[in-house]
């Protein structure tokens, strides 16, 4: 089944389980503007309740910018406003760590500043090999203050202190060789690719892969003692699902198994 939604500033295409989002504010390089923002965490939220999206993939609109970074266009409001609407992005990473369902970055040009932070915080990551990554905010007397945290936890210290201080742009091949993105091809081999992991993605079970996301984000922060210990728990919740019996089962058997999603 396939559903569109052609108007504003985020485009929401959802075909076989696959919910693509795309930022459509080519003219300004696909920017994160409060409204992008704001459209973007309502569609993460709605599709964590929504049975039929299994996967969500988030791009830009053309082929020059996955996204810019945050609109310098001056805001309207006064200081407190502003600050209060840089929460909306804040809201919007945390959505996208909590939705329960894999997130794939179409890295289809630059992804700079909040662009950049936006690819880090879905799961997996496709650039195309012209792409730049990149956080260039220190050049007009900014610093990187809201992707911080996942560069952080990206990349070691000096590396991530060097991509800061230095307002470093790299390429695609080198965001590969960092860790930063899962693939890098050709522009026109860029949805083949996705494809690729969207239909390996939909073919397991939703009940387990959202268990195991869940489980990765609590995880990530916790002393090793104490990861340990909660990843026992949550593999015997995991033993106990439904979709666990049946793909032992499955297994066993010889055949395809039949996901209950739960």
């Amino acid at each position: 089944m396939e559903t569109n939604d052609t108007i504003g500033v985020v485009l929401s295409q959802q075909n076989n389980g696959v919910l693509t989002l795309t930022i459509n504010r080519p003219d300004r390089r696909n920017a994160l503007s409060d409204e992008v923002v704001g459209a973007l965490k309502a569609a993460v939220e709605s599709a964590r309740v929504d049975p039929t999206v299994r996967v969500i993939v988030i791009t830009g609109s053309g082929d020059r910018a996955f996204c810019a970074g945050g609109d310098l266009s001056p805001g309207s409001g006064g200081l407190l406003q502003r600050h209060d609407q840089r929460g909306g992005f804040v809201e919007l990473l945390q959505a996208l760590w909590r939705v329960g369902k894999p997130t794939v970055a179409r890295v289809n040009g630059h992804a700079l500043g909040g662009g950049f932070g936006l690819v880090l915080a879905c799961d997996l990551a496709v650039a195309t090999d012209s792409a730049v990554l990149g956080t260039p905010e220190i050049d007009v007397g900014l610093f990187p203050m809201m992707i911080m945290a996942l560069i952080h936890r990206s990349l070691p210290p000096k590396r991530t202190l060097e991509m800061m201080l230095m307002g470093r742009r790299i390429g695609a091949a080198q965001a590969y060789d960092w860790g930063l993105v899962n693939a890098v091809v050709p522009a026109s081999e860029l949805d083949t690719q996705v494809a690729e992991i969207t239909t390996r993605l939909c073919s397991v079970s939703p009940a387990i892969l959202r268990l195991g996301l869940e489980s990765y984000h609590t995880m990530a922060d916790m002393h090793q003692d104490e990861a340990l210990r909660f990843l026992q728990s949550q593999l015997t919740i995991n033993t106990l699902c439904d979709d666990a019996a049946e793909g032992v089962g499955a297994f066993l058997a010889k055949r395809p198994p039949e996901w209950k999603g739960r």
